[in-house]
């Protein structure tokens, strides 16, 4: 064989093998997808959907939503749901957890024995859950049973978050004791914890390797996870009933007395803050969570509005009256549609450019929690215990 007949063979060779690796590559990225690529349309594992707490996802609403089913408990709740791989769970005021799965069937049952408000978090297949008595438990979903429990001495309301520091994940929640505690994600122990001035009501968001949190003696805490140290704060004119939103180094959050704050971060700092909302009379409040995009930032006021405020100019784009008081449920961002819940029960879903309201739903029940959507569906839990679920509507 002459050397361009050699040549011509090694070439070859060579395309056949690149055939090959190019086809064992593709099976190993289908056989081990990553977490949070294809199933992660199926996921909602925190009540605001990520660990900033942002209440913006990438998922579509239906272009023509209707109720596909509902599954009723028949126990109270406060909590909203989280998803796992198309199963939805809760926990009610009795500390019973369900689990139902997006045909609307009971799959999932676990009884804690102790009354609970929190929304449950889920991390790596374990749903972690705050109770009354001031224990966070870890129940893990495949086995059904406890993982750990850690033990606080006051009650815990709020949702854990997840945050990743040194290798390890670690599960972060605040207690009615003053403290802000994080406890490694598998074993339960205590890493670090802080003292704060007053209970800790809210979820702290993530911002790096920093959490936000707001307590009820008014002041925003930036927290370093990874020292335990206080590296900012700052005084609000009222105490802080909910979650702060973080969008890239910036953050949103409200006070109780209806105001709304922007703050920029730098370097575990805060290095700029405004009022870019002021209560209008006394009778204002704000109890919910901003969701935050690129250009907006979008909350409920009680008075009964949904605003629309712009993040570059500072100015209202819009605000749309609602039906009935709004309560404690916060919006949540689908690209550009809002859904929103109101305490009356009503559900709605608006233009995210305009306000306008494009779809309206009566649940009869009161709503207190927030949405949780995933791929083609959206999921609202009412006070009752009821869970609906919406999808497609099929002409």
């Amino acid at each position: 064989m002459n050397v361009i007949g050699l040549y011509i063979e090694t070439l070859i060779k060579m395309k056949h093998l690149l055939l090959m690796l190019v086809v064992i590559g593709l099976t190993v990225s289908c056989t081990n997808s990553p977490r949070g690529s294809a199933s992660g349309i199926m996921d909602w594992h925190l009540f605001r959907g990520d660990a900033e707490l942002s209440g913006y996802t990438g998922n579509r609403l239906p272009e023509n939503p209707a109720l596909l089913w509902s599954y009723t408990s028949g126990a109270r709740t406060v909590s909203s749901p989280v998803i796992n791989n198309g199963i939805t769970y809760w926990c009610d005021k009795r500390g019973y957890v369900r689990g139902v799965d997006i045909t609307g069937s009971l799959c999932f049952e676990y009884d804690m024995r102790t009354a609970v408000e929190a929304t449950p978090m889920i991390y790596d297949s374990t749903l972690c859950i705050g109770r009354i008595d001031g224990f966070m438990t870890a129940i893990s979903l495949p086995r059904r049973d406890t993982v750990w429990t850690y033990e606080t001495m006051g009650q815990i309301s709020a949702s854990p978050n997840s945050v990743s520091f040194d290798e390890r994940q670690t599960i972060v929640f605040g207690s009615y004791d003053n403290f802000l505690y994080c406890v490694d994600a598998q074993t339960g122990k205590e890493i670090k914890r802080f003292e704060s001035g007053y209970y800790l009501n809210g979820t702290v968001s993530l911002w790096g390797k920093h959490v936000l949190f707001g307590g009820c003696d008014a002041w925003l805490r930036v927290i370093n996870c990874k020292t335990g140290i206080t590296t900012d704060s700052l005084e609000l004119e009222a105490y802080i009933p909910a979650s702060p939103a973080v969008a890239g180094d910036y953050c949103y959050v409200g006070d109780y007395s209806g105001n709304i704050y922007e703050l920029l971060l730098s370097e575990g700092k805060i290095i700029h803050h405004k009022k870019i909302m002021e209560a209008n009379d006394e009778s204002d409040s704000f109890v919910s969570v901003p969701a935050v995009t690129t250009d907006a930032v979008y909350f409920l006021a009680n008075n009964r509005y949904l605003y629309s405020l712009n993040r570059k100019t500072g100015t209202v784009n819009w605000k749309q009256m609602l039906k009935g008081n709004v309560g404690e449920s916060s919006p949540v961002v689908c690209r550009n549609k809002i859904i929103v819940c109101t305490k009356s029960g009503i559900i709605s879903i608006h233009d995210a450019n305009s306000g306008n309201q494009v779809w309206e739903y009566d649940a009869g029940e009161q709503i207190v929690g927030s949405p949780a959507v995933i791929k083609n569906h959206f999921m609202i839990l009412t006070e009752k215990g009821t869970l609906l679920c919406f999808g497609e509507k099929n002409d």
